[in-house]
């Protein structure tokens, strides 16, 4: 997801009491930073925030944290989080950081955090960018060091080629077992309980585009 580069992004990022300036220096102590002993559950890529900060809400218990890569989207998601602040009060469960997906080692211990999701993730249809796709064997690799045994991944897309790739990288990767999957998620009388819609997936459902939904658990956890 990305957006026109706003100008002074970068210097509002690094001013936001909402995001976490120094994620390194909290490697294996997010529970510490959070104050609670719950669950961690990390949306990678998340774009302008709605998703992340309404499971936040749903679920209150549970830490969330949001990452993004790109300044001018990560501000609005900073943006959209002080205007739900405004009307609902604060979140003391959610942290947003501005990261690349590569680093996730760098900020998370391994087995600290009990999921993970991907929304609507970049396609990179090229086949030489296949290795950039969140969903591809070099990311799920990394994803093994960061995740509990028995964590899940949960993905979501409404691109049928991205699908298919994720479903064969996913049975074709050992550490990994797929639990779920659909094709028409909101169709699905089982999957779709509890489902919070991203910007995008509100957006395509109404133009009528179905949206495809794969559930992972990690069965071998890297050390």
């Amino acid at each position: 997801m990305r957006l026109r580069n706003i100008p002074g992004a970068k210097e509002e990022i690094k001013e936001s009491i909402f995001v976490v300036q120094d994620p390194e220096a909290w490697r294996g102590h997010w529970r510490e930073r959070a104050g609670m002993d719950g669950s961690l559950y990390i949306e990678v890529g998340m774009g302008k925030g709605r998703f992340i900060m309404e499971q936040a809400r749903l679920n209150p218990g549970i830490i969330h944290v949001g990452i993004e890569m790109y300044d001018s989207v990560l501000l609005r998601a900073v943006q959209h989080r002080v205007a739900e602040e405004d009307k609902d009060g604060p979140f003391h469960n959610l942290f947003f950081i501005r990261m690349d997906a590569r680093q996730l080692a760098d900020v998370f211990a391994p087995g600290e955090a009990d999921r993970l999701y991907l929304n609507f993730s970049d396609p990179w249809p090229k086949a030489r960018h296949a290795d950039r796709r969140l969903t591809s064997a070099r990311f799920l690799e990394r994803y093994t060091h960061v995740l509990r045994q028995n964590g899940e991944l949960i993905f979501k897309t409404d691109n049928q080629e991205l699908y298919d790739f994720s479903l064969e990288t996913a049975r074709n990767a050992p550490a990994w077992e797929l639990i779920a999957s659909t094709m028409d998620l909101h169709a699905d009388p089982v999957l779709s309980v509890g489902n919070v819609m991203t910007e995008y997936e509100e957006k395509f459902s109404a133009q009528g585009n179905p949206i495809c939904m794969m559930k992972l658990k990690l069965l071998k956890p890297s050390a």
